[in-house]
């Protein structure tokens, strides 16, 4: 247990004659270190029902508090309308940097999802488009609340949804049949070559079914072939084009440090999914001019299509089989799904339609949103072709590492490339547009991944060389002098809990930022080295601790910690 759990159980236990709840006591961590460092607003809750001022309950409040305070806290305070803050004791906070020290690799480990079986959803390309930067937005926070749901005791399953099957790969296998078939994608060299190729096609396929009318005809004959799998020159193409996709994926997400338990192809979830429609008929969905539909007016929503007046699934349908797939396969207490902010609309439809069949999966699914991403001003969208690829930027960012360190490893110039986009990703709010600058994230300075790399090596070379000068860290209560880091540290299990909580890595991004900043600051106002400072122990031991919780936060933010840069 936490000290943010021992803290609320202690307050509801001490103000439990004013019938406070354990569940209604938020904890927050006030933005100026002078306010404490927890604050709560219980008074300003209850005051409202009981004809008071907040301040005056307050004062109750606390009298209560302090009658037998715990040796953890040194003092409690009332401030502005009536919020209560908390300062922890110091022996308490050196304490906790001894834990921090001990436990290295399992600080922080909590058991907020343990018992609980968590799917998480991401990373679901359409396999005939390469894999770009946007797509990196939704890999780089669906890996984090992967290892981040796993580290706080979750049972947890990585899956992929790609999309294998639509009018649009139809027209991509068109134009690759048209020209040269499996004898241009032989003349490519590389996977990601043959890839490029690829998703060329699916660009050239779109825009010649829309200016060239006699051949859409052909193209719908071709999509209908894929679908019901006949055994003809374009099904052979696709399933070879489907696999080449499959490997890239496979190898581009290893790249960027995921893997997955599990793939659901759509167009196995199509299949699923129109029979559950035509199944729940009309009790759920209802006919009209030929197709099937969900009536969202009544939850307060649109109206969707679900099997189109041809007797084809259409997405809704599909997402609807991939519904049904993932809970009997995997009978899940959460299920995780994040896709771009402009699927919100669609997938409260999808869900609410979802519940009226079986109310769990409804119940049990979290819709996580990201915005889109820009690169200096260009939107991004694949569709129109001359996006980045995610393989070209990482060797456009691995290149400029080079140029600033000629020394960096193949594998450290990747690990800084990667960080640089990943940080820049995670640290921004869920639901928020980025203008993704090469530059300003791969600076060493500043709010980047790289920078929080670099503070972490850094304090790799500073317990290097204590070693060598034979200074080895030590926490004693020996230290008259308060270090701010001292009241950053301990904070690392209550913010992976809000990371949980609120689906959003940014939480964590934002702390390990400021802890940077902060050790930074520290490091360059004190000899942290000094033979002759009896402190010196105490000091490189707060260092360590540091970089155990950088390290640890960078881990599960998906971003590698060097220990040397």
């Amino acid at each position: 247990m936490y000290i943010h759990h021992t803290l609320q159980r202690y307050i509801a236990t001490a103000l439990r004659d004013f019938d406070v709840r354990e569940h209604d006591i938020h904890l927050e961590h006030p933005a100026d270190f002078m306010h404490g460092d927890y604050a709560i607003n219980s008074a300003l809750i209850y005051a409202r029902n009981r004809g008071i001022a907040p301040r005056e309950l307050a004062e109750q409040f606390v009298q209560e508090l302090t009658k037998d305070m715990p040796a953890y806290l040194e003092r409690i305070e009332i401030a502005g309308p009536g919020f209560i803050n908390l300062f922890l004791a110091r022996p308490f906070l050196q304490s906790t940097l001894a834990d921090i020290i001990a436990d290295s690799v399992h600080y922080g480990r909590g058991s907020l999802l343990s018992g609980k079986r968590v799917l998480i959803e991401h990373s679901s390309p359409n396999l005939f488009k390469p894999f770009h930067i946007g797509h990196m937005m939704n890999n780089a926070i669906g890996e984090s609340l992967v290892r981040t749901a796993e580290y706080v005791g979750g049972d947890v399953i990585a899956l992929s949804y790609p999309s294998d099957i639509s009018l649009g790969i139809g027209k991509a296998i068109w134009f690759l049949l048209s020209n040269g078939g499996k004898e241009a994608l032989a003349e490519r060299a590389t996977l990601h070559e043959q890839i490029l190729l690829l998703g060329s096609c699916y660009v050239q396929g779109v825009r010649a079914f829309d200016d060239t009318p006699e051949i859409q005809s052909d193209v719908r004959e071709i999509t209908r072939q894929i679908f019901e799998q006949e055994p003809t020159p374009a099904y052979e193409l696709y399933t070879l084009c489907k696999q080449l996709n499959i490997d890239y994926f496979i190898a581009i997400t290893k790249r960027l440090g995921s893997h997955f338990a599990d793939f659901i192809f759509e167009s196995e979830a199509g299949v699923r999914g129109q029979d559950m429609v035509r199944a729940h008929t009309p009790s759920v969905f209802r006919v009209s001019n030929g197709a099937h539909i969900y009536e969202g007016e009544q939850d307060g929503l649109h109206t969707r299509v679900f099997i189109n007046a041809e007797g084809y699934p259409t997405y809704e349908a599909k997402d609807i089989g991939l519904l049904a797939i993932k809970f009997e396969r995997y009978q899940p207490d959460i299920s995780v799904l994040i896709t771009d902010h402009e699927q919100k609309e669609y997938y409260k439809v999808v869900l609410a339609a979802a519940g009226n069949i079986a109310p769990v999966w409804r119940d049990c699914s979290v819709h996580v949103t990201h915005g889109r991403m820009t690169l200096l001003g260009q939107k991004m969208s694949s569709r129109l072709g001359g996006v980045p690829t995610a393989v070209e930027l990482l060797d456009t960012l691995r290149s400029d590492v080079y140029e600033k360190n000629t020394d960096a490893s193949d594998d450290l110039a990747d690990a800084i490339a990667l960080a640089a986009i990943k940080f820049t990703i995670l640290k921004t709010q869920a639901g928020k547009n980025i203008n993704f600058d090469p530059d300003q994230s791969l600076s060493f300075e500043g709010d980047s991944g790289p920078y929080l790399q670099y503070t972490h090596a850094r304090i790799q070379s500073l317990l290097t060389k204590g070693e060598g000068m034979g200074i080895h860290p030590r926490i004693d209560g020996a230290l008259s002098e308060e270090v701010l880091l001292e009241r950053m540290l301990y904070r690392f299990p209550h913010i992976l809990e809000r990371v949980i909580k609120d689906y959003s890595p940014h939480h964590l991004a934002h702390y390990a930022l400021e802890v940077a900043r902060v050790f930074n600051s520290w490091y360059g106002g004190t000899k942290i080295l000094d033979p002759e400072n009896p402190h010196a122990p105490y000091y490189l031991g707060l260092a360590q601790a540091t970089g155990i919780i950088l390290e640890r936060s960078l881990y599960l933010l998906g971003i590698h910690a060097p220990e040397r840069m």
